[in-house]
């Protein structure tokens, strides 16, 4: 079956990340090049980063078969994912773990693409947390992380200045993606941002963490979480798993977070302070949207999803909300008095409008 792929180059024959030929047939195909039968059913999950289809087996039981964007991960980082995930497993997290093929191993190729297998979780992420599910998922998290730093070997990028603004802004400026008039605005409040993340990063501890913990990663279900897709698992800090669940920054957010912080101190020391790191993280988080959208322009998915970006008018609006967010981080800076060198700003101001999920969240999930 192997040598009927060639999902992973274009027809001039060139290396991509592109899923040119993955049709259901051949997704059947994948699954049952794996050792499993297959019934004649596949439909696709909500995905834009990689390609995730239901598949069903020919003993009526469900499996997830997750096609991973050629050239993104290496064999080893995808690995550690799936590592974490049965380590997770094994200390009873509700997490969707990934099957082992017939033969052994949990990961396969056809022509350059990896795969997995998993079971299927079913479940539907929750619109908001209330004061119940904050205390529940901060207890979730609390224990996730006690598994996390067990194990602290990583070959993952870590969230970072470096990893998050520094080389995604050299590939926008190689590729020549930010309009000229607007560049030189870009890159100062990036590098200011990632000035400050830098610095309060050092003084944070760092291990394991989900890295993309937002609500559409988590489902509910029978009144029990779930916490789905780690594709994005990284060493960072802790603090990270906690505001991308809670990302506002009014009274009630902050209420909740309070509560998910007394559920996640009941299994885990948290490090209070640095809650200070999540407006900096938040900024850490545009810049690492507005390039990935950059990478992926090429698929023809991502051309249908955001019609609007690689405009003036859309690096314009990214331009201003990334000046806001650097005011913001400064401010809290300057009130606790602390004084950090970073890249100047010219032309920002007060923020005019809260950012919303879409902001931050590209890849949310509904009901499945």
């Amino acid at each position: 079956m192997e040598s009927t792929w060639s999902s992973s180059k274009s027809s001039q024959g060139r290396p991509t990340d592109l899923f040119l030929a993955l049709t259901p047939e051949r997704v059947l195909a994948a699954v049952e090049a794996g050792g499993l039968q297959c019934n004649n059913l596949c439909y696709p999950l909500n995905s834009f980063e990689n390609r995730v289809y239901e598949v069903e087996l020919t003993d009526g039981s469900r499996v997830v078969a997750k096609f991973y964007r050629p050239g993104r991960w290496t064999e080893q980082q995808i690995l550690e994912e799936h590592r974490f995930l049965q380590q997770l497993d094994e200390a009873d997290i509700p997490v969707c773990t990934v099957r082992a093929f017939p033969d052994g191993p949990t990961l396969k190729q056809i022509d350059s693409i990896y795969y997995s297998l998993s079971d299927r979780r079913g479940g539907r992420a929750p619109d908001e947390l209330n004061a119940s599910l904050a205390l529940r998922l901060g207890m979730l998290v609390g224990r996730m992380h006690n598994v996390a730093v067990a194990d602290p070997s990583s070959n993952r990028r870590p969230i970072d200045g470096e990893y998050f603004i520094r080389r995604p802004l050299a590939w926008l400026e190689e590729h020549r993606s930010i309009p000229q008039a607007l560049e030189a605005r870009y890159h100062r409040a990036a590098e200011g941002i990632a000035g400050y993340a830098d610095r309060l990063l050092v003084e944070v501890d760092t291990h394991r963490i989900h890295g993309d913990l937002h609500l559409g990663n988590v489902l509910l279900r029978d009144d029990r979480f779930n916490i789905l897709d780690f594709d994005d698992m990284a060493p960072g800090p802790a603090v990270q798993d906690l505001w991308l669940a809670l990302p506002g920054r009014d009274e009630e957010t902050l209420r909740l977070r309070e509560g998910y912080l007394s559920g996640y101190e009941q299994f885990r020391v948290f490090d209070r302070s640095s809650l200070r790191l999540v407006e900096a993280l938040r900024g850490l988080r545009l810049v690492r949207y507005a390039v990935w959208l950059a990478r992926r322009w090429h698929d023809p998915a991502f051309r249908i999803g955001w019609p609007h970006f690689g405009t003036f008018e859309y690096w314009d609006g990214e331009t201003r909300d990334l000046e806001d967010q650097l005011e913001v981080v400064k401010k809290e800076s300057e009130s606790r008095g602390e004084s950090i060198a970073v890249a100047g700003l010219e032309g920002g101001g007060e923020a005019e409008e809260l950012l919303s999920n879409r902001d931050y969240f590209f890849d949310w999930e509904e009901d499945s």
